[in-house]
């Protein structure tokens, strides 16, 4: 029996995990963290459950087909509950959008902000569905290794169609003039690690997810899917070592050996890319150099506040965001002139909105985010700073009293990152999907220099998300299992 080691229980991890022991290889995954998950996992104090990462779950049918596989749905697992509204956007006090979950009624929201804008969002979202459905059956599940993957007459011929070269930014100002419906349009983006003016149209898709498909929320939290994925390895017989720091693997001659003195005969690294070619490859064997990771566009990192509040807060739903100051001048501090911003956007995710088991009964929970820079200082004393100013804002904005009725509080930034998940430079989400780091652009899925060596998650392909996060394991176990068998990755994905 073929013996695999995979280094990293996060969503990348377990989906190669999964896919990799389905045919019948004999699985190993290491771990530096007490359980499985990654930035998908949780925390609880004093009957607070916190999702310490994702709360967003888009993109529903790529979970579903990942469980598919092996005989099983999402709701083997946990109940899935579509939200309605989506979420609310706070453009200011009294200024608040809830975005229905209902196409009809998105449309007449629309219309009655800008006229003729319902139907120009019917138009974005049938031209989006054909996005989706190009993106997500036909691209993402490539390895990109090269271009040429992408050379079939009717690939090109749909990827030209699907405009791919144009910006979102420049691509959504063809239907849309409102600063409030462009702002509900470009906000997807952000899940990409990039701005509207970097990020390619073909990632409108996220409008399908966004809008057509809906937001949904797994009934005890987000950390439900990787419980569920876990469960699902250990139920294929994979063996998972938690609480073990990989330092360094060995190899010669082209091929790793063994992974903490146990033979392999391949290893997947889901890992920080950056971190494992730096900090656990020995030899010369990475295949990019410090100067190629400095000039790529990473994804921000975030400042996040896990909030335990006494009684309830009103003007509150499942998801909020704040969007009441100018998203220009904050990208600009993320991405063109990195600093702690001025102004930020912020969201909120209050889960015991929707979800009683998450808090005390007649409490709340809070997960307040705002993204940052990553690479920055970090100290508690900004952290208060901030924390002082997007509560203020929070209350300002509800109406609502909060600071004084706090009964748990955790905050979470750029060094919390790079401590639990050794990111590069504290990043949140991974590579930005900017035109120039998409698909074969990206950091490759394989070593060049040692051929049983394989990356996944979200510094290679496809890029930042969960759903992403789930194909690229599954690729990357596709890479391994083509190589084992000298035959074509194709046939395991």
């Amino acid at each position: 029996m073929k013996k695999a080691s995979v280094i990293g229980s996060g969503i990348s991890g377990l989906a190669a995990a999964a896919s990799l022991a389905h045919q019948n290889i004999s699985v190993d995954v290491f771990d530096n963290q007490t359980s499985a998950g990654g930035r998908c996992r949780q925390f609880t104090q004093d009957g607070f459950a916190f999702d310490m990462g994702p709360s967003w779950y888009w993109m529903p049918d790529v979970m579903e087909r990942f469980f598919k596989r092996f005989g099983h749905s999402t709701s083997d697992y946990f109940e899935l509950k579509h939200l309605d509204p989506g979420f609310r956007v706070f453009f200011g006090k009294d200024d608040t959008i809830d975005i229905p979950a209902n196409l009809s009624k998105q449309k007449e929201l629309f219309e009655s902000i800008e006229t003729g804008a319902g139907e120009k969002l019917a138009e974005v979202l049938a031209d989006s569905k054909i996005k989706y459905d190009v993106g997500v059956n036909e691209l993402v599940y490539k390895p990109s290794e090269s271009i040429f993957e992408y050379f079939s007459l009717p690939l090109l011929l749909k990827m030209l169609q699907l405009g791919v070269t144009n910006s979102f930014h420049t691509y959504i100002r063809k239907y849309f003039k409102d600063p409030r419906l462009l702002a509900l349009m470009e906000f997807p983006i952000l899940f990409l690690g990039g701005t509207a003016k970097s990020t390619p149209s073909l990632y409108s898709l996220m409008n399908y997810s966004c809008f057509s498909q809906g937001t949904f929320y797994p009934m005890g939290g987000f950390s439900k899917l990787s419980e569920a994925m876990h469960g699902l390895c250990t139920e294929l017989g994979v063996n998972f070592h938690f609480d073990e720091t990989i330092d360094q693997v060995d190899h010669s001659k082209g091929l790793i050996n063994s992974v903490k003195g146990k033979a392999v005969h391949g290893i997947i690294s889901s890992v920080d890319y950056h971190h494992f070619e730096e900090h656990i490859l020995q030899n010369g064997s990475k295949n990019y150099d410090a100067k190629y990771w400095d000039k790529k566009i990473l994804s921000p990192s975030a400042l996040i506040f896990y909030l335990g509040v006494n009684g309830k807060v009103n003007n509150l739903i499942h998801h909020n965001l704040f969007f009441d100051e100018s998203f220009d001048q904050h990208a600009e501090e993320i991405y063109n002139d990195p600093q702690w911003p001025n102004k930020p956007l912020f969201y909120v995710c209050c889960p015991s909105k929707t979800d009683p088991s998450v808090a005390p009964e007649s409490d709340e929970n809070l997960f307040v985010l705002m993204p940052l820079a990553p690479g920055l200082e970090d100290n508690e004393e900004l952290r208060e700073e901030y924390y002082g100013k997007l509560m203020k804002r929070l209350e300002e904005l509800t109406g609502e009293s909060i600071t004084n009725r706090i009964k748990v509080k955790k905050s979470y930034c750029i060094n919390d990152f790079k401590k639990d998940y050794n990111s590069f430079k504290g990043n949140a989400y991974g590579l930005a999907n900017t035109l120039m780091q998409t698909a074969f652009m990206r950091p490759k899925m394989s070593n060049k220099k040692i051929k049983n060596l394989f990356y996944c998650g979200q510094l290679t392909v496809p890029g930042p998300g969960v759903p992403p996060a789930i194909i690229s394991g599954q690729v990357a176990a596709a890479q391994l299992l083509s190589y084992f068998n000298n035959d074509s990755y194709e046939k395991y994905l």
